[in-house]
């Protein structure tokens, strides 16, 4: 029992210190109103451990901490990718990984740049929105494949909760 917390700990630290650091070294792409944050597909995770939330959502935080929106982006960013995690941990498809994320950072970081740096509402929605599907559409396709890998779910302890994995 002990040997499994510290090891779910452990995930979601390293869950977290690569959504970072990748992020970071993409930063150039993670912070415009067209954002390809490509740690994003971590989210896919979810899916399969609902406690990989987590270090999603801390990992995002850490990522926040040098948006140039501060304390903004630190709030709702962190936020919308909270709730994306969420919807994503109850859903039983992993199609909703991709359509969940899209919508709801497309209206949180839509809106968010729309009343901070005055962009246009439905313009900055869409670019945000597209940017999102393009990676989360990227993750799927990858994650649909180590979904029907017994090893991949071994490695991760992938939880038996969703007997449907999208086929």
């Amino acid at each position: 029992m002990k040997k499994r917390i510290i090891r779910r700990i452990t995930d979601n630290a390293l869950i977290a210190a690569i959504y970072y650091v990748i992020t970071i070294l993409l930063a150039g792409y993670a912070f415009n109103d067209v954002q390809f944050r490509i740690a994003e597909i971590f989210l896919f995770l979810i899916f399969f451990r609902k406690d990989f939330i987590i270090g999603v959502t801390l990992g995002c935080f850490l990522v926040n901490l040098h948006s140039p929106l501060l304390p903004w982006d630190l709030i709702f960013g962190t936020l919308a990718t909270l709730v994306s995690g969420l919807l994503i941990a109850y859903s039983r498809k992993m199609f909703w990984g991709m359509i969940y994320p899209t919508i709801v950072n497309a209206v949180v970081v839509g809106l968010m740049l729309h009343f901070i740096e005055e962009l246009p509402l439905f313009a900055t929605i869409g670019l945000v929105a597209i940017g999102e599907f393009a990676v989360l559409l990227l993750g799927y396709l990858i994650f649909a494949m180590l979904a029907k890998q017994p090893a991949f779910l071994n490695l991760i302890m992938a939880d038996n909760r969703n007997e449907e994995k999208d086929e």
